[in-house]
This record gives structure tokens, sequence and C-alpha cells, in this order.
């Protein structure tokens, strides 16, 4: 989450996450005919972006893995078990950026360590810079829409049940969607 030489340089500062006004969510399909859509309630995030040199900046989220909703009670249980997330054991879902350039007029790469039941791979997320605004409150904010694909199995995560069709009942590939809202400090 960042910005360059060329008209970004006035969003140089540190922001925090609004999350009122953010979806941390994803899309796992279900029995190969459907997909589930889900979000996490409770997170906190932060990003320092230097808007005339893109690469000097950083975010770091972390995430409260118990807060996964589906709106169904009985898989969300079922994912915060031992099964999926493992949260009794591992409550923080985390990012930390390593890496941020431009990829384009308004896009990003932000590339990090993201840690889910405690095994931790890089990935790459493109964001799409939507804007600033000053909101009635006075406050400076920006948004930031991106999405990247991951598999459970690198994050350990293989639970699953065979169909009686043929396939699996949850597939190993989730899209990770982010839809960021953030307010500038100081």
């Amino acid at each position: 989450m960042t910005a360059t030489t060329t008209g970004y340089a006035h969003l140089t500062g540190e922001y925090t996450i609004d999350a009122a006004h953010t979806r941390i969510g994803f899309v796992a399909r279900h029995a190969m005919v459907t997909k589930v859509r889900g979000a996490f309630n409770d997170f906190t995030g932060t990003a320092q972006i230097d808007g005339a040199n893109p690469d000097r900046s950083s975010v770091e989220v972390t995430i409260q893995a118990a807060s996964i909703d589906t709106r169904n009670a009985d898989r969300d249980a079922h994912l915060r078990s031992n099964d999926f997330l493992q949260m009794d054991d591992y409550p923080q879902i985390t990012f930390r950026s390593t890496k941020v350039g431009q990829s384009g007029e308004d896009t990003f790469d932000v590339t990090g360590d993201l840690t889910i039941k405690g095994v931790t791979r890089q990935v790459t997320v493109p964001f799409t810079f939507e804007g600033q605004a000053k909101d009635p409150f006075g406050n400076a904010r920006v948004g930031f829409e991106g999405s990247v694909t991951i598999s459970r199995k690198d994050f350990d995560i293989t639970w699953n049940a065979a169909l009686e069709t043929g396939g699996v009942l949850v597939s190993d590939k989730v899209v990770l969607e982010f839809e960021i809202s953030a307010i500038k400090q100081g």
C-alpha cells in the first residue's frame, strides 16, 4: 500500500486501518459446486506509506482467528477447530510486508510474510489504489483493494472429505480479499 514519485508524495505518512470500513475476507469452493464467502471481523493494521519512494513503504496486519465469520455458526466452529485454523494454539493470523513496489499507474504489489497456523509463507498481493478523501470528521483516508489466491496445504490446513461423486468438500485454493480504508495519523 504505497504510492509513487508521480502524484503520490502527498500520501506519505503513517496510516491505521479503519476496521469499521475495511473488509478482510475469503472465498473457498464448497462441494465443488458453489462458493462460501467469509470474513474476519477483528483485526488491526498499520501502513507506513512513502509516496515518493514506494519501496520504503510497509504494512502490518494482525487478524484474530476466532473472528472468522461465514454466517453459519457450525461451520465457523469447525473452521476455528484443529481441522482448520487451530485457533486455541494459533490465535492470530499475521502479515508483515517485506517489499512494496509500484506495478502500474495506480497498482502496487505488496509482498510479505503471511503466517497462518504457525506456518509462514511469502505472498504477493496486487493492490489497486482506489483514491483518497477527507471524511466529514476531518480524517484523511486512502482506499486500496486487492486479492490473492493461496493454497491451504501451504499452511498445513489439509482437512477435507471426499465426495461420493468425486472431488472434495473444500477446495485447496482460497482467495483472500482485501478492501482497505486507512486513516492518516497525526
